[in-house]
């Protein structure tokens, strides 16, 4: 009975502030439906496995009087053909399992005023019933916190199977027997439940609400809000920054609100959006990950053998300062993060680099021969694979002038086929390796994603999927 709820709810903390997310994420009714499947067959196999503790009573019918063991409890089967998750708007969860049934086997023994009796037998339990209303709210540390608000259950009837010795006093007894035991499975239903929602809220408080992603950089999922419930979904707003892991300070630019579609059709439904993926970009900016400095034969194929003799054809003065051909290495850094814009249809990533060109001389040591400006605008596809954003970019356009040279000045444009290539074939596959690893969505294990679908829209990137449970 537990995914009934952990479904639902992602298993993840709210902090007291209310704030714009960078991540948003909406659980459908289709969601719940799944989750409601999911745990009947989960609550089967646990019942299965389980032996429950004795009921001890007393039974009495008219003058006779029965003392009661029932041990050794164990449920055979269980059938639940009505049950049901639904949303109560702004409060929480409604659970509503109707007219369950299950047969179990024990052990019992007897004692009355004339004999004592035991042996083993049946127990056919029907009309089982439980109406369950889950609030959804936090407590004062801000994790995430659910309370049984109200619980009802009731048990209709069970069917004994005794065996055939004093056969004609259990006749009398067995009708109050069967009214204790229901009564008493009956109260046991909603402690029960409140006790599995109490061992629920501790797995909550000490589930990890951040995930590193390799090195560089850790991602908050934390909630940020209080989680907005509609009849027809769940809606979290995850607080979606990417800090460096050396040191968590919040970016200087904040969070602007979206807004997911009104659409129903997939399970879950999440938002990603500039500030998330702008946080990110900073963080590798800091942390030093798209520097890259590497002779060309580390970034080039090999039938383009760059040295100093072939950058004189473009630019002759440097015949003048190097007699004989000598290595060229390229050292590349930005200067700012880049820039992330996400429009309809359309994810744009803008890199403002300096690219200084030296040549390498006989004694091993290096020298400047001229530093570009360059502005390279790419756009990303993306991929969703082992339950990560995987992203891969693609060369637009570029752009560069002459900042410093030690060769003299000349037109950066002349440049503009080997900076193309150089791009192309070193740069953007050198970028899009660092990317190989993903990021990671905020999917609790051990559920997959199921035929994912990533929309752009404007501020925000959308991925839509159903999800499957691997136990």
């Amino acid at each position: 009975m537990k995914v009934f709820i952990t479904f639902l709810i992602l298993g993840l903390f709210i902090l007291l502030l209310e704030a714009n997310p960078g991540i948003k994420v909406k659980i459908t009714q289709k969601a719940l439906d799944y989750g409601n499947q999911l745990g009947v067959e989960l609550l089967k196999q646990k019942l299965k496995e389980k032996t429950f503790e004795d009921w001890n009573g007393e039974s009495t019918y008219g003058f006779f009087s029965l003392n009661y063991t029932v041990s050794k409890i164990r449920i055979d089967n269980m059938e639940c053909p009505n049950t049901s998750l639904s949303l109560i708007s702004g409060t929480g969860i409604k659970l509503l399992v109707e007219n369950a049934s299950a047969i179990a086997t024990a052990d019992w023994s007897v004692v009355t005023w004339l004999f004592k009796d035991s042996g083993s037998g049946a127990v056919c339990i029907s009309g089982v019933n439980l109406t369950a209303i889950i609030k959804v709210s936090q407590n004062v540390f801000g994790h995430l916190k659910l309370s049984l608000e109200s619980c009802k259950a009731d048990v209709n009837d069970m069917d004994i199977e005794l065996n055939q010795s004093y056969r004609w006093l259990y006749t009398y007894s067995t009708a109050s027997l069967v009214t204790s035991l229901c009564s008493m499975l009956a109260t046991n239903l909603c402690p029960q439940m409140n006790f599995l929602i109490r061992r629920i809220n501790k797995d909550f408080s000490q589930y990890p609400v951040q995930a590193q992603i390799d090195n560089f950089a850790v991602i908050d999922y934390s909630l940020i809000n209080s989680s907005t419930i509609l009849e027809s979904s769940i809606n979290l707003d995850f607080k979606g920054t990417v800090y460096p892991v050396e040191e968590i300070t919040e970016p200087s630019f904040k969070p602007t609100p979206f807004v997911l579609l009104n659409e129903n059709k997939s399970m879950f439904y999440i938002g990603i959006s500039e500030y998330f993926l702008q946080s990110a970009s900073l963080t590798y900016y800091i942390s030093g990950a798209f520097t890259i400095s590497a002779e060309h034969e580390e970034m080039l194929s090999s039938y383009l053998k760059l040295t100093t003799d072939v950058l004189e054809r473009i630019i002759p003065t440097i015949s003048h300062i190097y007699a004989k051909p000598f290595p060229v290495i390229m050292s590349i850094r930005l200067i700012d993060a880049p820039v992330i814009n996400l429009h309809d249809n359309k994810f744009i990533l803008e890199f403002n680099a300096s690219m200084e060109i030296l040549a390498k001389t006989s004694n091993s040591t290096t020298q400047s021969m001229f530093t570009l400006n360059v502005t390279t605008r790419t756009h990303a596809d993306f991929t969703i694979f082992n339950q990560k954003l995987l992203t891969t970019l693609c060369l637009n356009s570029f752009h560069s002038s002459l900042a410093h040279s030690n060769v003299g000045l000349f037109e950066a444009s002349l440049l503009d086929n080997f900076l193309s290539y150089i791009l192309q074939t070193g740069i953007i596959p050198a970028a899009n390796f660092k990317l190989k690893d993903g990021l990671p969505l905020p999917v609790l294990d051990p559920m997959i994603l199921m035929k994912p679908s990533i929309r752009i829209y404007e501020g925000f990137l959308l991925i839509s999927t159903d999800i499957q449970s691997l136990r």
